[in-house]
């Protein structure tokens, strides 16, 4: 039979048992405990975090070393002010998409790459811009790019590249890309094939935006637009390879396979 937890003393009264009294404390107890086993733990992680994260940010975790490969013409120091290490801050500060982006903004710089190894190291890798072309205004001469990229100020002429003649007026800025209506001679310049490269002095860009070659002959070739440029650089090589041609005569490529000779 089971044992009954209250028990009758008299009419009217309630005697209740010890032991659901101290079940109760028992209960009462443990919440207690799990209360403050809780809050001590959430007390413990975020001292943990805030700690961490206040070391993070101590010279111990900063970007002491930085190294950059690949740079030739823009000098290290120029790269890490442009990635914007020059202070070198924490490594948890920096974030590599924003300081690529902003050595992509050095006028040499094709692409770059910047990566954290931790505790205190930066790399940056850059992949520098090749220059197909000079051009000049007044008397500054300006290194262009084949997607025409205005790379620097050149004191002296460069060997290998072709003068790029654009119309008055043009304006440059290094780091800058030329207006649209010159970038096809600049995509121009760059795409010269070996067959007849040698024989260009200069890459004419029209306001209209075509284009025309001058020879070192002196010819003229007016290619038009970069449209089909395979197939007018294929009629230009079998014209100066086949066709008797005499200095002021005006080869017109613009149509590819239906070119034409005009004398001076």
């Amino acid at each position: 039979m089971a044992t009954s937890t209250t028990k009758k003393r008299s009419k009217g009264t309630v005697v209740r048992d010890p032991r659901l009294s101290q079940r109760r404390a028992a209960v009462a107890r443990s919440k207690t405990r799990r209360r403050l086993w809780i809050a001590g733990s959430i007390f413990v992680v975020l001292a943990l975090v805030v700690g961490t994260w206040f070391l993070l940010h101590t010279s111990l975790f900063s970007a002491k070393t930085i190294t950059v490969s690949g740079a030739v013409h823009e000098s290290p120091a120029q790269v890490i002010a442009a990635a914007g290490l020059s202070a070198h801050p924490p490594l948890i500060s920096i974030n590599p998409a924003d300081a690529e982006t902003g050595i992509d903004q050095l006028g040499w710089v094709k692409s770059s790459h910047v990566s954290l190894h931790w505790p205190s190291t930066v790399n940056i890798t850059v992949v520098e811009r090749t220059p197909v072309a000079s051009a000049t205004s007044g008397s500054t001469m300006y290194l262009i790019d084949e997607t025409g990229r205005i790379l620097s100020i050149s004191k002296t002429p460069v060997a290998g590249l072709v003068s790029l003649n654009v119309p008055d007026g043009t304006h440059f800025v290094v780091g800058t890309s030329l207006p649209l209506r010159v970038l096809p001679a600049a995509s121009v310049a760059g795409s010269l094939p070996p067959a007849f490269k040698n024989q260009v002095a200069a890459v004419i860009a029209h306001p209209d935006g075509t284009v025309s070659l001058q020879l070192t002959s002196p010819i003229t070739i007016t290619l038009g637009t970069t449209a089909q440029l395979d197939a007018k650089y294929r009629d230009i090589a079998s014209v100066i390879a086949g066709a008797t041609l005499h200095p002021g005569d005006v080869v017109d490529v613009s149509v590819p396979q239906a070119s034409t000779i005009t004398g001076p």
